[in-house]
Parts: C-alpha cells; structure tokens; sequence
C-alpha cells in the first residue's frame, strides 16, 4: 500500500509486526480493538509526506505480531514495555505517539510510565481515566452499566470467541466498526452484536469492502483472544502470583499526566457518550489529571472509528500539533 514497508522485530521477548513509511521524527501509532496496524493507513502515508518515520505496529496479541498465550502477559506494563523496546529498536530518544481506543489507553499509561520517551500525545476517543483506589475497574463497571456491558462480557476467557464464531467475524467485525449508537455500549446475549437483525448494514464510503476482507482475514487467521486479553487483564484475578493493571498502576495513583496532549473524538463516539465521559472532559477535571492537555477537539457528527472515518481532518490536527515541537 503506497510503499508502507513491513518488518518483524524482537521486543520485549516477543515478536512484532511493524508497517512504516518515511523519514524523520517518529510518528508511533497505537491501535485498538478490534483493529490491526491498518486502521492507521491514512495517518501512515500523511506523515511519511509530511517528513515523518511513521510506525503502526500490530499491538501484542494482534495479526501478524505474537501472542503470549495467558491474558494476565496483557498488563499495561506489558505492553509499554514492548513500545519502549520498540522506541530503542528504532534508535529514537523520543517519540511523537498517537494512540485511539486501547491503543490510546496504552499511550495515557505511556505518558504516566515513560514521560521521558515522549515529545508529545495525541489520543484519539479515549480521554485520560485516573485510577480509582477504591474499587476495580470492572466491577465499577459492572456496578454502573450491568453484566451486559461488553467490558464486562469479554471477562470470561473463550465465552464471547465462541459468540464470535459463531456468527463470523467479517459480519461482527463490520457490526462494530459501523456502530454509531451512543454508549454505553453493551452486548445482550440473545443478540450480541446484532447480527440478527434483518436489516443489512450498507459500508460507508470510508470503509470499503476490501477493507473489511483485510480485518477479517487476520481475524480468521488468529483470532480474537489477544485483543480480549487486553480487557482480561485489567482486573481479572488468576492467584496470588498473577498481577492485573488495577493492581500493578497503583503506585501511579493520583499521578498527573505531564507530557503535551491534544485530545480528539467525535460527538456520537459511544465512549464520550457514556455517561460521565463527557462531564469528565467537559468540567475542566480532564485538564486538572493532565495540566499540560493543550487542546479538546470535538468533531460534529464523528463516531468512534474516527482516523478511518475522518482521515484528512485527523492528519491536519495530529500534523497541526507535532509540528509545534
């Protein structure tokens, strides 16, 4: 695609996957689920030609990068670790990171771990979430929204994979990146996805039929469990030996996010939508965990998928930002 190179690297103990173009600064590009390096292709090509090294790497667990096989090797810990190994690899002191949905999670914990490594951060959909001490977060979450909420339903290892497969991923696959209904968003068990329904969901010009093959054929060829591993991992206890992000993030509690940030999403994103997202960001309490949040940037009529959605106005804000620095 447009001279997007491909390499396998060594980081952390594990084998990644990496797709990259240009050079210059590292652009370093985190996706989330249920995604691929892919989602990045727009941003990829853009910032190769606007005199960047861009790099979209297959998260752990994902596509062609390697699989630990025990969801408590999905900590964040984990995979900052890989990113930094990967930053080593590529003999960069610092790095320019864009981060959307988990990906985007992964970079607020790089900013919280690793200051040092990043010039500045651009997170897509998901604004910063300050550690609760008080209660884990998958049992807030069940507390607020009920079983059905799909943090919770991706709990239990192999029951959802099974759902999945049973449907097929290309029409799940095109379930979720089509959904534009505000969150919170949940999963009922007599119709998950809502496959069922009889109306046939039309791909929308920014996301071809091709497209949707390339997900779906990496999904068929490895599945869906690394990616739910990441939800796994956020606080669901194994023994006394095994440590959930919940618990490993606790020395960060209270900490602020300190490095340069620029936030973006959509309107009809179903995590601002989710109740008590949108006042978080709105009240000023985003910007008192992250004092040095320089922009909120809210796209009229955007969902969730909004680098594929909205690929030229997403370019010019992540350019419009780095280039400051």
């Amino acid at each position: 695609m447009e001279g997007i190179e491909h390499r396998m690297v060594t980081v952390n103990g594990i084998k990644m996957h990496v797709a990259e173009k240009g050079e210059g600064p590292v652009v370093l590009f985190l996706h989330g689920f249920p995604e691929l390096w892919y989602t990045w292709r727009h941003q990829i090509i853009a910032m190769a030609a606007n005199g960047y090294h861009a790099v979209a790497p297959d998260l752990r667990g994902f596509s062609d990068s390697e699989s630990p096989p025990s969801f408590t090797s999905y900590t964040s810990l984990h995979v900052v670790g890989d990113l930094i190994a990967l930053i080593d690899y590529l003999g960069a002191d610092k790095v320019f990171l864009v981060g959307h949905d988990w990906g985007a999670q992964i970079g607020w914990y790089m900013c919280l771990f690793r200051p040092d490594r990043v010039k500045a951060y651009v997170s897509l959909t998901v604004p910063f979430r300050p550690r609760n001490p008080k209660i884990r977060p998958i049992e807030g979450m069940r507390a607020f929204f009920g079983d059905d909420y799909y943090m919770c339903r991706f709990q239990e290892p192999g029951e959802i994979e099974g759902e999945i497969a049973h449907l097929g991923s290309k029409e799940v696959l095109k379930r979720i990146l089509m959904n534009r209904k505000p969150g919170p968003p949940c999963l009922p068990k007599e119709n998950p996805f809502g496959v069922k329904d009889i109306s046939p969901i039309p791909l929308p010009s920014w996301f071809s039929e091709e497209d949707l093959n390339y997900y779906a054929r990496k999904y068929d060829e490895k599945g869906f469990t690394g990616g739910l591993n990441y939800y796994r991992a956020l606080d669901l206890y194994v023994s006394c030996r095994d440590k959930t992000n919940w618990e490993l993030t606790a020395p960060w509690t209270g900490e602020q996010v300190i490095v340069p940030v620029k936030f973006v999403v959509g309107d009809l994103d179903m995590v601002y939508t989710t109740p008590g997202v949108k006042e978080y960001v709105d009240s000023g309490a985003f910007k008192k965990d992250v004092p040095c949040l320089e922009d909120i940037v809210i796209i009229k009529g955007a969902g969730h998928f909004i680098n594929q959605e909205k690929p030229e106005e997403i370019n010019n804000y992540i350019l419009d930002f780095i280039r400051k620095f």
